[in-house]
């Protein structure tokens, strides 16, 4: 345990977030914070912990002023670090703090990194404001924070954007920059949500190694209680914003005492049951390859390519699921993209033993609604500029499936309910929303034109373990009551081996293992699954 005598680096004391909001031309107040007190020590972790919407990402917001004022404010409260107080100061003192003595990493990088410049400026933008720094040493400061957070081959990664990027490389982008200029206070927000197992457990060492030589005060916000119980010193329980427990790491493991801080504790996904009988073949792939060129020189010859997807294939059939695992920018993503037709591919796609876009087979646009996707970052797949309810009937509108706005209204209520969000919601935009709520948004989107295959890239990624449970039961009895079949792509191993009835390893774009999904966590035959399972289940494989 850190000792706590010295001066804390952040001290929070009453804090309060409200939000006012216009709806139906109505305003609307609402307190989503209250009272929430605790201190951060230099060489600490603290973990901040609860359900989606329990108010950890806005807690974590408010330190760095980076709310949506004026629509957001603080009834109360006080912010102090080293003892300088934050809420409410100028725009140049919060500029000095960011990203120099506080920096943060967020909770969804696709919409926290910028679209329009290269991973090399947008890192490096950093170091310029607070370093000084710029040219050839900016350069090789910017490879070397890529290389300490795990990205292969930095130096060919500079002139990406970040959409040319999996979930995980983005992510540590993201981690990259926030260490940029050696800060005092690192904020959090799932630093490892999108990271496959050994990633994961490269970046918590990293994390803990720059804390040690450091004496680097980390606020981490994460719903992964394994990962709380391995790197906190001190745990606080968040529920309906307001800090429920708090207390050091071994007494909320060992001894809590609210009934919800048990809860959490004690969550876990749900057994999986197969169903009986032979079901039908929805889904035949056979070796399938998405291959990207690699061009140099004056001509852009192509001199080589990026196998992202070599060679794959599967069986799917009705009502069952495909857990697809491997690390980040492993071609798992790729794979459902080209299976769905959005990416170029080579090789055979049967969708029940039919071809798509060719006489006698399903259109494009029938395998549109029969094979749906629901996207690892739900913040970007959601448009800003539309209210729930219209995103969620777009598809309706789209494949003509309802008669009037009536009918639409009926529809996109009844799967809001089915997926546990409020329907009176459906009025709201996506950033009134948490993370894990996006989500059950973005699945809702999906289901509500009844698909026949449902593609889930990291669908439980963003979701505390509670919810995660939930939407996994969720899923499972959509999946018992409609025959749908699922590809479940995932890093999390526990969620996989909860869900899955067959399981595809990837790693760097082949398919080093694949078979029953029992047999496969049981008797793992390829070195890299050994490799997976020891980092996510602590095995001596």
């Amino acid at each position: 345990m850190v000792a706590t005598l010295n001066p804390p680096l952040l001290s929070v004391r009453e804090l309060a977030v409200s939000f006012q909001r216009r709806e139906r031309d109505k305003q609307v107040l609402s307190e989503v914070v209250r009272d929430v007190n605790f201190e951060l020590h230099a060489g600490e972790t603290v973990a901040l912990v609860g359900e989606s919407g329990s108010g950890k990402s806005l807690t974590a917001l408010s330190v760095l002023q980076l709310l949506p004022y004026p629509y957001a404010f603080h009834p109360a409260g006080s912010i102090r670090y080293r003892g300088e107080e934050l809420l409410g100061a100028d725009p140049a003192t919060l500029q000095r703090i960011r990203g120099n003595d506080i920096s943060m990493i967020f909770q969804e990088p696709m919409t926290a990194l910028n679209p329009l410049h290269v991973i090399e400026k947008q890192i490096s933008e950093s170091l310029s404001l607070h370093q000084n720094l710029g040219g050839d040493d900016a350069r090789a400061k910017v490879i070397e924070l890529l290389d300490r957070v795990g990205i292969h081959h930095a130096e060919t990664r500079l002139a990406s954007y970040s959409h040319q990027l999996s979930g995980g490389q983005r992510q540590r982008i993201m981690i990259a920059m926030a260490l940029a200029n050696r800060p005092d206070v690192l904020l959090a927000d799932e630093p490892t949500t999108a990271l496959d197992v050994t990633v994961q457990a490269k970046i918590l060492a990293l994390l803990k190694e720059i804390q040690r030589t450091q004496n680097l005060g980390i606020l981490l916000i994460t719903h992964d209680l394994n990962m709380v119980k391995k790197v906190a010193d001190r745990v606080l329980v968040m529920n309906g914003g307001v800090l429920v427990e708090k207390g050091t790491t071994s007494q909320i493991f060992t001894s809590a005492k609210r009934a919800y801080t048990r809860k959490l504790l004690l969550a876990e996904p749900p057994v999986r049951q197969v169903p009986p009988g032979q079901p039908d073949e929805v889904l035949c792939v056979d070796n399938l390859k998405v291959w990207f060129p690699v061009r140099k020189g004056l001509l852009k010859r192509t001199v080589g390519h990026v196998k992202a997807v070599n060679g794959a294939s599967l069986r799917l059939k009705q009502g069952r699921t495909l857990g697809v695992v491997g690390e980040s920018g492993s071609g798992k993503t790729t794979l459902a993209l080209a299976l769905l037709k959005l990416v170029h591919s080579e090789g055979k796609i049967l969708l029940d033993g039919k071809a798509v876009g060719v006489p006698g087979g399903y259109s494009m646009s029938e395998m549109r609604r029969i094979m749906q996707i629901v996207f690892q970052d739900p913040y970007g797949s959601l448009s800003p500029r539309m209210t729930i309810g219209d995103i969620i009937s777009e598809g309706l509108d789209a494949h003509g499936l309802v008669a009037d706005a009536e009918a639409r209204d009926r529809k996109v209520v009844n799967i809001l309910e089915e997926v546990e969000i409020d329907p009176s919601f459906r009025f709201r935009y996506p950033h009134e929303f948490s993370g894990g709520q996006r989500q059950r948004i973005a699945i809702a989107r999906a289901l509500i034109l009844e698909p026949r295959v449902l593609f889930l890239d990291e669908p439980t990624s963003a979701l505390d373990r509670t919810v995660q449970v939930q939407v996994l039961e969720l899923l499972n009895r959509i999946q018992r009551e409609h025959g749908l079949a699922y590809v479940f792509i995932s890093h999390d191993l526990s969620v996989v081996r909860a869900i899955a009835d067959d399981l595809m390893v990837l790693k760097s774009g082949d398919v080093v293992e694949q078979g029953c999904a029992d047999s496969v966590f049981s008797n793992p035959r390829h070195s890299y699954t050994r490799e997976l399972l020891s980092a996510a289940f602590d095995l001596a494989i």
